[in-house]
């Protein structure tokens, strides 16, 4: 029996082309549900959708509970959850075990830095290796989404903030990140280097968010194999941090962090290269996979 609100969110669109269109996965990989067509007056922006707030999602429900206008998984292409975010924000340092390979301290407050929502590309699309650098390296992450418009906000209240859920990575150029004047965020937000999908899932439909494995496979051989209860800063921390200092509103993402297990500090380091298949997964939320082109 599904919970009420429980849902999968996506964007997708045909294969052959044409506008992008919202829709529902009935499960991970399952059937979709094409809910601008059962709704044609619902925008197809996922963003301009979550700021409708609760009216839309009941909407979504209703269609997605009709078991109408399915639509064959092999005609469509799934794109970003979410392309147009008014913000991308990011944490850095917020895994244990990630903090204990740099052998570095666990930070007092959380380390905050952000992408470009130019960096976002669909969660099987290709990640572009950019003539800039040479050191590639890779990030899975759980990202929380906004859905309710927010400053200041309490610990107690900051989930009532959250709409769902959605698997990231962080893809990272290391040479720039680490060295060429510490450029963090010309470092982190290249085109493409925020692979993101392949569904936004309501957090109703998540059993617990802070004890869901997470893994990173690059060509097959898992490279970063742990679990939300690794985090430092759980959500709702991070939420009333950072909206200590911004305006959090629908559709913004947030990149909670990555665990232990990334190309830099290997040793030696491991990087990627063209060619390579980067898996990223999270329990309950799905996969998504690229290939560095």
């Amino acid at each position: 029996m599904r919970l009420a609100g429980a849902m999968r969110l996506v964007r997708f669109r045909g294969v052959g082309g044409g506008e992008p269109r919202l829709g529902l996965e009935e499960t991970i990989g399952g059937t979709l549900v094409d809910l601008s067509t059962a709704q044609p007056g619902l925008p197809r922006s996922m963003r301009t959708f979550l700021e409708l707030g609760p009216s839309a999602l009941l909407t979504a429900q209703r269609v997605l509970e009709s078991g109408q206008h399915r639509v064959p998984r092999g005609t469509v292409r799934l794109l970003a959850p979410i392309g147009d975010p008014e913000k991308v924000i990011c944490v850095g340092l917020n895994y244990r075990d990630h903090c204990q390979e740099q052998e570095v301290k666990v930070p007092k407050d959380p380390i905050i830095f952000n992408k470009f929502p130019s960096a976002i590309t669909g969660p099987f699309d290709d990640i572009v290796y950019p003539e800039e650098s040479n050191e590639l390296d890779w990030e899975v992450e759980l990202a929380a989404v906004i859905g309710k418009k927010g400053k200041h906000i309490e610990e107690s209240s900051a989930l009532d903030h959250v709409v769902g859920f959605t698997v990231a990575n962080d893809i990272s150029a290391r040479d720039w990140q680490m060295r060429n004047g510490r450029q963090w965020l010309l470092g982190k937000t290249f085109d493409t280097f925020c692979p993101l999908g392949p569904a936004l899932v309501t957090k109703e439909a998540v059993a617990d968010v802070h004890n869901l494995s997470i893994r990173c496979s690059v060509n097959g051989q898992v490279m970063q194999d742990s679990s939300t209860h690794q985090l430092i800063f759980r959500l709702p921390k991070l939420i009333a941090w950072v909206s200590r200092f911004v305006t959090l509103v629908p559709g913004d993402i947030l990149l909670t962090g990555t665990p232990a297990g990334v190309g830099f500090f290997r040793k030696p380091p491991v990087f990627l290269k063209r060619g390579d298949e980067v898996q990223c997964e999270i329990q309950e939320l799905g996969t998504i996979c690229n290939k560095v082109v």
